[in-house]
């Protein structure tokens, strides 16, 4: 038997009043979550946090009215029965306890959230041959879909060409600081500062295979080390640059991606087959270096290429040198 499942009651066995009483805190959890993403948007998209303070007062409206259903029909106690205690009820992932949550993505749980809800009461009436239940259930169903109706009406009148562009403008600054500032940090670290190892190994052993086990060696711990410190760095909380995870793992994995790609070639038996190989990758990974940094962070194209493969070009150099010699 599976811990807590059994203590649950199926929907088809709910009262007319646990039913209701099930609505009247579904709706009152809702607004608390709508209240909880508008605290979280307030700072960096206003427009946005005043659409879900219109929603969560929506919902606290349609509470209301469930109360007083409730208190008309069965009195002035309502059951304590909540999502958890019903078998086969939707639930609402904790996506809103996760830090940094983008804007599209809680505008998407906001939209799946009136959509569970609708979907459910629709089919929780369907199946009922209760006709006053069937009433009931069918006037919730309906209140989830109003619940849809209003977000756009909010949506028009808070958000609008203007609030959309300095929101988009926002988010796009988050990205570039949580995710592309770390992860092309160390692109550039695993792609430069590997190529000295790895092309010294091969130009003084010219065995591919160890080439290859110094350049994983390299590329991995060098992908660790940088995610740490990236990590520990900065917590992000003054900065504003984001998750601290996000951006270890952004900066740990590109570190690594960087130097394995001139490291896999190395796999070839063929010590010149791989290396002519590793000179290839070598070139697209300074490039695309340049192209990242001319997309995302504004930097002229040329100077930016100038400066990246002029750097990879030397430590290339270097390491080809001190291989054979």
């Amino acid at each position: 038997m599976i811990p807590g499942i059994a203590s649950r009651r199926r929907f088809s066995d709910l009262s007319e009043q646990e039913v209701l009483a099930l609505a009247i805190s579904s709706e009152e959890d809702d607004s608390r979550i709508y209240r909880t993403y508008a605290e979280r948007l307030r700072a960096e998209f206003p427009a946005s946090a005043a659409i879900f303070d219109g929603m969560a007062v929506e919902e606290d409206t349609h509470r209301q009215r469930l109360i007083e259903l409730h208190r008309k029909r069965f009195g002035e106690t309502i059951p304590l029965i909540r999502r958890e205690h019903v078998s086969g009820y939707y639930a609402r992932r904790p996506v809103w306890l996760i830090e940094n949550l983008g804007i599209e993505r809680i505008r998407e749980e906001a939209e799946t959230m009136e959509r569970d809800a609708e979907r459910f009461y629709r089919t929780a009436a369907a199946r009922t041959t209760d006709a006053e239940t069937r009433k009931l259930l069918g006037d919730l169903a309906a209140a989830e879909a109003g619940h849809s109706a209003k977000a756009d009406a909010l949506v028009e009148t808070h958000l609008d060409e203007g609030a959309r562009e300095d929101e988009g403008r926002a988010a796009h600054r988050q990205f570039v600081l949580t995710w592309v500032q770390p992860g092309l940090a160390g692109l550039m670290d695993g792609s430069v500062s590997t190529l000295a190892p790895i092309f010294a190994t091969a130009f003084a052993t010219q065995d591919p295979w160890t080439t290859f086990l110094v350049g994983l060696a390299a590329s991995v711990g060098a992908g660790i080390s940088m995610g740490f410190t990236e990590a520990a760095s900065d917590d992000g909380a003054i900065s504003g640059r984001g998750s601290p995870v996000k951006r270890g793992i952004a900066s740990g994995v590109m570190t690594a991606l960087g130097g394995l790609g001139h490291a896999l070639p190395y796999l070839i038996p063929h010590f010149w087959t791989a290396t002519m190989i590793a000179f290839v990758v070598v070139f697209i990974e300074l490039w695309a270096i340049a192209w990242i940094q001319n997309r995302y962070m504004e930097t002229p194209f040329f100077r930016a290429a100038f400066q990246v493969v002029l750097g990879g070009a030397l430590v290339l150099a270097a390491g080809i040198l001190i291989g054979s010699g």
